[in-house]
């Protein structure tokens, strides 16, 4: 039976990922751009001099953002945050930070001046409104580099290639380059006559010949790799020096080694460079909501210990110190992760507290590692980006901020799931041990030395949080949406509440969906 052109594609996205896919896409110019959808921000008019009060619970991004937008619509406005700062996940460790995690391990970051890690979020997206609140609220932005074809992959195993660091920009030249060779080959001896037209064939054979620097039809459109996409073992030079490349390494030990796999990363809608982040630190973000709401307005140090509808109103309860105070406010917005705000003692019906408890806690670990010596600059010519392993540490991160200066720290480890489990079983000094055993398998001996700093996060295990994110079981059976709607005069608002979980971006648009749909019902007076 003859296949459409969309089984075709779905073929290439299997043998090749999406980054083949994308750009077999593009030359059949099938590819398109989407757009956000505009945001309407309530306004002091429509309010028409209504005082009405909403409490907030939580200053994370969500938090923050339903306490910005209604205060310049003319709300009266209290947030309720358990930390002793903003942000929430949004956490910067610098020099001086103090952390006690729920296993009773206290860590204080030692950092120097000028050193920090992003404990949580790290990197924006250039289409994510976040950028936009970073402009309206006068937070500096710089580059965040996110791939990096110097960077290495490291895969584990006994394939030839495994147990080795390659440059990013080896591994994807080879990969695409055979590739381009097998589906350039296929297309030309017929075996795709029945899923393209001839014009088809035609683009897609010229197409895969830059897309991996291929010979001609005369050629065998082999690949050689002589073109100086994977790099050179000497580069070229000045006079006579035209540089040298290393053969490519054999067809089947490419494959064999699984190095391909990641590159669809940087596809990804919310991967893809460019990408940013605030100058100084993520946490710039939530200290300019501060400035803008009024520190006033946020009471630190109060965690809630209960929520109420009431006939006219909410109330809530929360500890400030060694005192119980009760908050009543016309409404409330709640912006706690989801699995913790089911345990807030409250009247919020059981169909509520059920869609609470079906969110799934997702853990993910880092480790922030201070050097004396920028080495991966130095040694490796590394300048920002992400290695990317199968070894436990999974991700390292390289700074994108501070070349050429005396120091640096880099995200020794950034993973998720049961290897965030296990480095958050460890003790802090553990944690770090076994990052550096980690590290030098790909960077050498130099991942030991001049160590200056170190700081962890677990996120399973930090209080108020309990979870670097959720996941849902589903977004489309009817329970999630429960959380959609007010129950009572209590909302709810999050990055748990929108398709771009994890990101500061989706608890900003929940929050903005929050909002207006709070604001609407006050304006038609229900």
């Amino acid at each position: 039976m003859a296949q459409t052109r969309r089984q075709f594609l779905q073929q290439v996205g299997i043998t090749g990922g999406a980054g083949v896919l994308y750009s077999t896409m593009s030359a059949l110019g099938l590819t398109s751009v989407a757009e956000t959808p505009a945001y309407a921000a309530p306004s002091r008019v429509e309010l028409n001099g209504r005082r009405k009060h909403v409490v907030v619970l939580g200053a994370g991004i969500a938090g923050l953002t339903s306490a910005y937008e209604l205060l310049k619509a003319g709300y009266q406005v209290t947030v309720l945050e358990a930390r002793n700062r903003p942000g929430g996940r949004n956490w910067t460790v610098r020099g001086g930070t103090v952390e006690t995690d729920l296993a009773g391990n206290t860590q204080r970051a030692t950092f120097s001046p000028g050193q920090y890690m992003n404990a949580g979020p790290g990197r924006l997206p250039q289409h994510h409104v976040t950028l936009d609140y970073c402009r309206e609220l006068g937070v500096a932005i710089e580059p965040f580099v996110n791939q990096n074809a110097d960077a290495y992959l490291y895969r584990e195993g006994t394939s030839a290639l495994s147990n080795k660091a390659i440059r990013h920009r080896t591994a994807k030249a080879d990969v695409y380059g055979y590739v381009a060779e097998l589906l350039a080959t296929a297309t030309d001896q017929g075996a795709l006559d029945t899923l393209l037209t001839a014009t088809d064939k035609q683009a897609l054979i010229g197409f895969l010949s830059s897309f991996g620097s291929i010979g001609n039809k005369a050629s065998g459109f082999a690949y050689t790799g002589t073109d100086g996409r994977r790099g050179y073992t000497v580069e070229p030079g000045a006079g006579l020096e035209a540089g040298t490349t290393a053969a490519p390494y054999a067809l089947s030990d490419v494959f064999a080694s699984g190095v391909g796999n990641y590159f669809s990363f940087e596809f990804g809608w919310d991967q893809a460079m460019m990408m940013f982040q605030p100058v100084g630190g993520m946490d710039r973000i939530p200290y300019a909501f501060e400035r803008a709401i009024g520190k006033d307005k946020i009471h630190y140090g109060a965690e809630v210990t209960g929520l109420r509808n009431t006939t006219s109103g909410v109330e809530v309860t929360y500890t400030s110190g060694s005192r119980t105070r009760v908050l009543t406010a016309d409404l409330a917005i709640c912006t706690l992760p989801p699995h913790l705000a089911a345990k807030v003692p409250s009247n919020l019906p059981t169909p509520i507290l059920e869609a609470l408890r079906y969110a799934r806690p997702t853990n993910a670990g880092k480790i922030g590692i201070e050097y004396g010596r920028r080495w991966w600059e130095e040694d490796h010519r590394i300048y920002g980006g992400i290695t990317n392993s199968t070894l436990d540490t999974v991700n390292t991160w390289y700074p994108s901020y501070g070349f050429h200066g005396e120091r640096g720290t880099l995200i020794g480890y950034y993973n998720t799931g049961t290897n965030a489990n296990t480095y958050g079983a460890l003790t802090p000094a553990a944690r770090l041990e076994r990052a550096l055993s980690q590290g030098t398998k790909i960077h050498g001996d130099a991942y030991r030395k001049d160590v200056k700093a170190a700081f962890s996060v677990n996120w399973m295990g930090t209080k108020y949080s309990e979870a670097s994110w959720v996941s849902w079981p589903s977004q489309t059976d009817g329970i999630y949406a429960r959380l959609l709607d007010a129950t009572g005069n209590i909302y709810f608002a999050g990055d748990h509440l929108s398709h771009v979980i994890a990101w500061q971006h989706g608890a900003i648009t929940s929050a903005r969906a929050t909002v207006t749909a709070l604001h609407s019902r006050v304006v038609a007076g229900r």
